[in-house]
């Protein structure tokens, strides 16, 4: 544990941390490379987890440095999108880097910090308390050049994330919801306000000039293809997946579990989603 410099990119922010508290075999000069901020809700819906691990692994890949705050839900997602692609991602804490907080991420904070970094302006020993999380938020959007809040209810502290960025200068997307769910009432109120709406990896990419990278894509044939082209088209249940597609459910269920090895089809509650960019 120590510090670092900061650079010069969170100095140029309205309220710059004094000093920065880093944990990890990351080199502290990776916090001065080309960064994307995602954020977004703890109870996020599995689409919204979803969506956040897409872009994690999909940024990571492309060489940019993803940052979050190693909460539940999206952020979380996030920085395990960025270690799947074996890419480097930072963590921002609202307490001091010896506390893993929450606990239940003590093995995700171990595999950040062997590649990566987190960091915090807290001294070693500080416990986390509600107020110094939106403070966090100001360093998360500042080593950020862009920020993407996935998921987000009306009063989130994603949106204050992206309150942050907007006051900087910097760039915010937003994934736009449906109108009638409560985790898309703050991104599709960004997205009113001006927020660049973000469809895929790439609208980001575009920003820095860097194109997307290859996903291997799996080879699937017969009975699962047709079971992954209408995951594809929409998220469906068994029943209507059966009703779709025709198969009996031995053999429904025997191409699901197929595309889920292959990591081509998710499901949660029920309900089974082809994973974009697999497949």
């Amino acid at each position: 544990m120590s510090t670092a410099p900061l650079p010069e990119l969170l100095r140029s922010i309205h309220d710059p941390p004094r000093r920065l508290y880093v944990r990890g075999h990351g080199d502290p000069e990776l916090l001065a490379r080309p960064a994307v901020a995602i954020v977004g809700a703890r109870a996020c819906s599995p689409y919204g987890a979803q969506v956040a691990r897409l872009l994690g692994r999909e940024l990571a890949a492309a060489g940019l440095i993803v940052v979050s705050g190693l909460a539940r839900g999206v952020d979380a997602e996030a920085h395990r999108g960025a270690l799947e692609a074996d890419g480097v991602t930072v963590a921002v804490l609202g307490c001091g880097i010896d506390r893993d907080y929450p606990a239940v991420h003590a093995r995700l904070t171990e595999q950040i910090c062997e590649r990566g970094l987190v960091v915090s302006e807290y001294e070693p020993g500080v416990e986390p308390a509600p107020w110094r999380f939106p403070a966090r938020n100001r360093i998360i959007a500042g080593l950020s050049v862009a920020t993407v809040i996935v998921e987000a209810r009306e009063r989130s502290g994603a949106l204050i994330t992206a309150d942050f960025a907007l006051e900087d200068g910097r760039e915010v997307f937003a994934v736009p919801g449906e109108i009638t769910n409560a985790l898309s009432a703050g991104t599709n109120r960004l997205l009113q306000q001006g927020a660049t709406p973000l469809l895929s990896p790439a609208d980001v990419l575009e920003l820095f000039g860097v194109g997307a990278t290859q996903t291997k894509r799996m080879t699937v044939d017969g009975e699962t293809r047709v079971v992954l082209e209408r995951l594809s088209e929409t998220a469906s249940t068994a029943d209507e997946l059966a009703r779709a597609t025709g198969l009996d459910p031995g053999r429904l269920a025997a191409a699901l579990v197929e595309l889920e090895l292959a990591g081509a089809a998710s499901e949660a509650d029920g309900v089974y989603r082809a994973v974009v960019g697999r497949g």
